[in-house]
C-alpha cells in the first residue's frame, strides 16, 4: 500500500504530516486489531528525531501498546479515528517531533525496558474530512505527544503515542507530492 503522505511547514514555524487517505474509515468503531497489524511493518524499523538528532527504534512492543491501552479505548468518535490514520505519518512524526522532555523512571513494572527513563516528544499530523462527494473539503489537525522509552540496552524506542487533541483546521490542499 502506497502511502501518501506530505510534511509541510505551518504558518506557526511548525511542521505538520499530512496524511492524504483515510484507511481506518469506520465512524462509530475502529477496527484495532487492523491497526495493530499495520503498525507490524514498522517494527525493527530506526527513525531519527531531526530536532534532537536522536535515533528512535520501533520494537516490537510498540503495536500491542499502541492498539491495547486503557488509553486506546477511551478513545471516542473523531480521536479514536485520529488515532487510528495516524499509524501511516509515524517514521514523518517522528522525524518532525520537538521538545524532547525527560522523565526518569518510576516505575517498577519499567524497569528493564525504560531503565534509563523516558522522554516525550511533541508533534503534528493532519486527516482529511470528505464533503458529501468524498472530495476533500479540509484538514484537521491534530497535537500528538510521542512517548520513548529510554531502554536498558542504550536504545530509544517509540512507546506509545497518547494526548492526541484536535487542533486547527487547514482549507488549503496541497499541491506538493506525496511521499510514498
Amino acid at each position: 500500500m502506497e502511502r501518501k503522505i506530505d510534511v509541510v511547514d505551518a504558518f506557526n514555524g511548525k511542521k505538520i504530516v499530512f496524511i492524504h487517505d483515510i484507511i481506518f474509515k469506520k465512524k462509530q468503531y475502529v477496527e484495532w486489531k487492523d491497526v495493530k497489524e499495520y503498525l507490524k511493518r514498522y517494527v525493527g524499523e530506526v527513525y531519527k528525531v531531526l530536532s534532537a538528532e536522536e535515533e528512535i527504534y520501533i520494537g516490537a512492543d510498540f503495536p500491542n501498546e499502541y492498539t491495547g491501552s486503557a488509553y486506546t479505548y477511551t478513545l471516542k468518535g473523531a480521536n479514536a479515528k485520529a488515532k487510528a490514520n495516524a499509524v501511516q505519518g509515524i517514521p514523518e512524526m517522528i522525524e518532525i517531533a520537538t521538545g524532547d522532555n525527560y522523565k526518569a523512571n518510576d516505575e517498577e513494572k519499567h524497569s528493564r525496558n525504560a531503565k534509563f527513563g523516558w522522554y516525550r516528544y511533541d508533534s503534528y499530523f493532519a486527516i482529511p474530512v470528505h464533503d458529501n462527494d468524498g472530495e476533500v473539503d479540509h484538514y484537521n489537525v491534530f497535537h500528538a505527544s510521542l512517548l520513548i522509552r529510554y531502554s536498558e540496552d542504550g536504545k530509544k524506542y517509540l512507546y506509545y503515542i497518547i494526548d492526541i487533541k484536535k487542533g486547527t483546521s487547514h482549507k488549503a490542499v496541497h499541491d506538493k507530492k506525496p511521499i510514498s
